[in-house]
């Protein structure tokens, strides 16, 4: 589905990713974990175009990504933000439709059956379809980041830690949403965490990041059981988690 051949990138001299290849099969979900600084969210955004890499290329569905089709390669990637990217001046309902509207590749009876199915499918209350992203909570306003990003139905969604900043019990919910509509969907998912206990909830497919490289790709229970070095040992003990079942 995509692949990152020989990948890397740097700013003002300063190397934030390492040389590196991988290939996310489709309908895979994949989690890149790591602290703060370690180059997932570079690596995230190589994979949609977001920003140009120093060397390598990035292919998707077998098709390079280059400068002169990157617009087109992104209407087949969804993208959530951590804080949701909605745009406040807009209502729900035209967060969620923005892009289909501005490309014109839906007829407007369209786009309010695939509103109404997003809703029913991510669990937002149809009346929070008319209010602001400042009217709705956290929770909500993330709900609807994903509608977004499923608008147009792409095959592929990239996720960059999209349920960090909200509360406990709220992330455990959507935690539990999104797995079962990944399952109902089958997508291919690129998912950014800090957080080992979310990468084992959503995916076998983990690769830990540090300094700009993956020191360990595999299941969680992999990295406890057979850790690749001292970093990853010091990782998953820091995270003091005495049990990653759910």
């Amino acid at each position: 589905m995509i692949e990152l051949d020989n990948v890397s990138k740097s700013y003002d001299g300063e190397q934030v990713l390492e040389p590196t290849s991988l290939a996310i099969d489709a309908g895979q979900t994949a989690v890149l974990i790591g602290p703060s600084g370690c180059g997932k969210s570079t690596l995230l955004r190589i994979l949609i175009g977001l920003i140009p890499t120093d060397s390598g290329e990035v292919r998707f569905r077998g098709e390079v990504i280059t400068r002169d089709n990157v617009l087109e390669m992104r209407h087949s990637m969804g993208y959530v933000l951590q804080d949701g990217g909605l745009f406040p001046h807009l209502t729900i309902s035209d967060n969620v439709t923005l892009l289909a509207r501005y490309l014109q590749v839906m007829e407007p009876e369209q786009i309010s059956a695939r509103i109404e199915e997003l809703a029913e499918l991510t669990k937002l209350p149809r009346e929070a379809l008319g209010r602001f992203p400042g009217q709705v909570s956290g929770g909500q306003r993330q709900r609807v980041a994903i509608m977004r990003a499923l608008m147009l139905d792409p095959p592929l969604l990239l996720l960059d830690e999209p349920m960090g900043a909200l509360d406990p019990l709220v992330r455990y919910d959507l935690q539990e949403d999104l797995k079962e509509i990944f399952r109902e969907l089958n997508k291919t998912v690129v998912l950014v965490t800090h957080d080992m206990g979310e990468a084992n909830f959503f995916g076998e497919d983990v690769m830990l990041m540090a300094a700009g490289r993956i020191v360990q790709r595999g299941r969680i229970a992999d990295f406890y059981q057979h850790p690749a070095d001292e970093f990853v040992t010091r990782f998953i003990t820091a995270q003091r988690i005495p049990q990653l079942s759910r």
